[in-house]
């Protein structure tokens, strides 16, 4: 899950897009109906992923 202001921009294959909430879940379960992004299916499966790290770079001008 990332932490982003609400309202953060982002593009996903070409388009552009708005986070309606302050968090961004991507899925990792594998059974998102709205892959990448988490729609809390792994509940259903029992999925329980380990605890992992992410690095985001913010490109240079």
């Amino acid at each position: 899950m990332l932490d982003l202001p609400e309202g953060t921009t982002f593009r996903w294959n070409g388009k552009e897009m708005r986070l309606e909430k302050a968090k961004l879940a991507l899925c990792r379960c594998g059974g998102s109906g709205n892959k990448p992004f988490c729609d809390g299916s792994h509940k259903e499966l029992g999925f329980q992923g380990e605890a992992g790290e992410l690095e985001s770079f913010q490109a240079k001008p």
